[in-house]
């Protein structure tokens, strides 16, 4: 097994240790789930579906999933799959209010002929991505089903992938990896709560 692989396991694993600390080892007696739509998700062309269940009465674990299947023009694609579970704190109680959040992330990309620079937009990058992060964010309560969530997360990606030209979008160039350290997390979402 590669060690990157071992690394990440290791890491979700610690994130998740806190399940078996003696708080959170009496669960909630009624469970909550709650489903989510990203709407910044939505805003960049990229589906988002999400749950997030009540483990206790100040836990939760949110499971969101991304996924971009477009290709924009041939030259122009920003296609991606994303998963980012994330465990979180409230500071009141679960589903209201202010939360803290560990998350990890891990998924598959392939984009090209967009980007902030012109070398990102004249080539493709094909990969994947994992990595770890920390959050805040705040939920408001909009009725006895619906709430809104906003979020932001910063932490860290491993990224390896190959570079291909945007042209012919056919060669590779050279593989490369990089070590990200930014945002990681951001989100404005739509819940519906079930019960």
């Amino acid at each position: 097994m590669d060690v990157r692989k071992i690394i990440m396991l290791g890491i979700f694993l610690w994130i998740l240790s806190p399940l078996y600390g003696q708080e959170i080892i009496q669960l909630a007696p009624v469970s909550q789930v709650g489903l989510k739509a990203n709407l910044v998700s939505y805003a960049t062309t990229t589906l988002s579906i999400g749950a997030e269940v009540k483990l206790a009465p100040r836990y939760t674990i949110d499971l969101p999933l991304t996924y971009n299947p477009w290709s924009f023009t041939e030259e122009k694609k920003m296609k991606h799959i994303l998963f980012q579970p994330e465990l979180r704190y409230w500071l009141c109680e679960s589903f209201h209010g202010a939360f803290a959040g560990l998350h990890v992330h891990g998924g598959y990309y392939n984009v090209g002929g967009m980007g902030l620079s012109d070398y990102m937009k004249a080539h493709r990058f094909e990969g994947w991505l994992a990595g770890f992060g920390v959050s805040y964010g705040y939920q408001w309560i909009l009725s006895e089903r619906l709430s809104l969530e906003a979020t932001f997360g910063l932490g860290y990606a491993y990224m390896d992938y190959e570079i291909f030209p945007c042209e012919k979008c056919g060669q590779k160039i050279k593989d490369k990896t990089t070590n990200y350290f930014g945002p990681t997390r951001a989100g404005i979402s739509l819940i519906y709560i079930l019960k």
